[in-house]
């Protein structure tokens, strides 16, 4: 086993501990830290179950490995709003009933509040308008937010929802 150092801000706290350099952030965060809400769907990067904030990136976190998080400021589901209330995210997936068996909402809502900020930082997506100047950020059409979630799978069929909740936020 080849074992490094590593710190890790993991919603809010920063955490310093010893890791395998083969062990993925996710199963870091889930087994070493106990931080499960970061699900494990399919492991090969293909749902999005896993979806955390690194850095305010969008990243699945079972493809990273965990030693290149050195440093880093990780951002769970459980960790989006430091008080004792919901994230406006959050609370506009309950508003909205946008989620069923739950399993993949934190990847989702992760996801949804990392697209409102590459929106905000005008980074285009696939559906963008290529002649549109995105100096001022990208305006989250329908068409917008279902190809920037697009990697974030829900088995139930809640996507109605999903849309839109994170449309009503978009636009606050």
């Amino acid at each position: 086993m080849h074992q490094t150092t590593i710190t890790l801000t993991v919603d809010a706290a920063e955490r310093t501990l010893s890791v395998d350099t083969r062990s993925t952030l996710l199963d870091t965060l889930r087994e070493q830290l106990s931080v499960t809400s970061a699900k494990k769907g399919c492991d090969h990067g293909q749902c999005g179950a896993c979806t955390v904030l690194v850095d305010g990136r969008r990243t699945l976190s079972c493809l990273q490995l965990v030693a290149t998080s050195d440093g880093a400021e990780v951002v769970t589901a459980a960790g989006l709003e430091p008080g004792a209330g919901l994230h406006a995210m959050q609370e506009a997936f309950v508003e909205h009933d946008g989620l069923q068996c739950g399993y993949c909402t934190p990847g989702q809502i992760c996801s949804a509040v990392g697209v409102l900020e590459e929106a905000r930082a005008g980074h285009p997506s696939a559906v963008t308008d290529p002649d549109l100047d995105t100096v001022n950020g990208v305006d989250l059409t329908d068409d917008e937010i279902r190809e920037r979630m697009s990697g974030n799978l829900c088995r139930c069929g809640a996507y109605p929802n999903i849309l839109a909740a994170i449309r009503e936020v978009s636009h606050r």
